[in-house]
């Protein structure tokens, strides 16, 4: 019985042998070739050739608790994906947007940093003329037109019902209703009709009405006063809203594009952030949208003087690490980001980076 016990343990352990051995094989006895590519401030190329920033040091953190050997190769944004996908990379460090496109092709790690798309506008707005008249041109502003018309009207008519006849000049049914209605719109407006109503009931309307045609014209005057002076502060784009009705810039090959071109927004695209950046700046653009951290350090490196970032921010994303499909990494790299993210060591990568909130 106790040599039955003893070959039965002996085959257990012969059994769970492999299992414990499968760690060894994430820790590859080679060079592991890391794919990056500028994405300030989550990884830049200094002169002299050294990487740095969150997701570079994030790496060489994780590198390091790992005991693995690398070395970096810089390329394209999509080469990023293609390489990883095609097991010419071992791993993707940047600032890699976690999609439904790329998770077919690649295996992303925990998510590292959530953000949002942020957009850029120009400090000095061209004003549009062309553009402003048909913002005003509104839903909105129709029907507060057609109302003071209506009121214009029925306040013509009730003169001419109570004048009609008391008054030749409101008298008669055409002419009658005609000059009340005229004399209206002119008391409206603060004119001065050359006839005014002459009986006691007249004269009440005549004015109340003039009294209430101030406060509506005032009113009417400064919403559009107000909205002239928002759309020549703030610029044509002010919200996500506006976006639709704007020139928008991004940059080719990102998630920004499938983004706008879900919503609608018809949109430019441009291969460098600097070159969409410099057409917002030229007024070739009335708004520039990509991840906002990425775009607000070009904006503050480059740009504060000429453009400003909006305080929205909007569509989620996930920055992760790219690996190939069934990488024996990924579980070992996950383990040691979660433990790295709730550490002192992570909140201090951050501020060095982006600074204190």
């Amino acid at each position: 019985m106790f040599k039955s016990l003893i070959a039965v343990a002996s085959l257990l352990f012969v059994a769970a042998a492999p299992l414990h051995a499968q760690p060894a094989r994430t820790a590859p006895d080679r060079v592991l070739v890391i794919g990056t590519k500028e994405a300030p401030p989550f990884s830049m190329k200094g002169e002299d050739g050294t990487w740095s920033g969150i997701s570079i040091d994030l790496w060489r953190k994780i590198a390091d608790e790992m005991h693995l050997r690398y070395r970096f190769k810089e390329t394209s944004l999509q080469g990023l994906i293609d390489e990883t996908a095609a097991g010419q990379l071992d791993a993707a460090v940047a600032a890699l947007t976690v999609t439904s496109e790329r998770e077919r092709v690649v295996d992303f790690t925990q998510p590292f940093y959530s953000t949002g798309l942020g957009i850029a506008v120009s400090r000095a707005s061209v004003f549009d003329w062309w553009r402003l008249i048909g913002s005003l041109f509104s839903l909105g502003f129709l029907w507060a037109m057609l109302g003071l018309i209506g009121v214009t009207i029925l306040v013509g008519l009730v003169v001419w019902l109570l004048e009609r006849r008391h008054s030749e000049h409101f008298g008669g049914v055409r002419k009658g209703l005609v000059s009340s209605v005229w004399w209206s719109a002119l008391t409206m407006t603060q004119a001065g009709p050359d006839e005014t109503p002459g009986t006691f009931w007249g004269r009440i309307i005549a004015i109340v009405w003039m009294g209430a045609s101030v406060l509506a014209i005032a009113v009417f005057t400064a919403g559009i006063t107000s909205q002239i002076t928002a759309k020549q502060l703030q610029g044509v784009v002010h919200g996500v809203e506006d976006l639709r009705s704007a020139r928008v810039g991004a940059i080719e090959g990102t998630a920004t594009l499938e983004y706008l071109t879900k919503r609608g927004v018809r949109f430019r695209a441009y291969p460098t952030m600097k070159d969409g950046l410099e057409a917002l700046k030229a007024g070739s653009l009335d708004a520039f949208v990509h991840d906002r951290p990425l775009l607000a350090w070009y904006v503050n490196k480059d740009f504060s003087s000429s453009l400003n970032m909006l305080d929205t921010v909007f569509a989620k994303q996930n920055y992760a690490i790219a690996l190939p499909m069934d990488s024996l990494i990924r579980m070992p790299v996950n383990l040691v980001m979660l433990e790295l993210m709730h550490s002192q060591w992570w909140e201090d990568l951050n501020a060095k980076y982006l600074g204190k909130e």
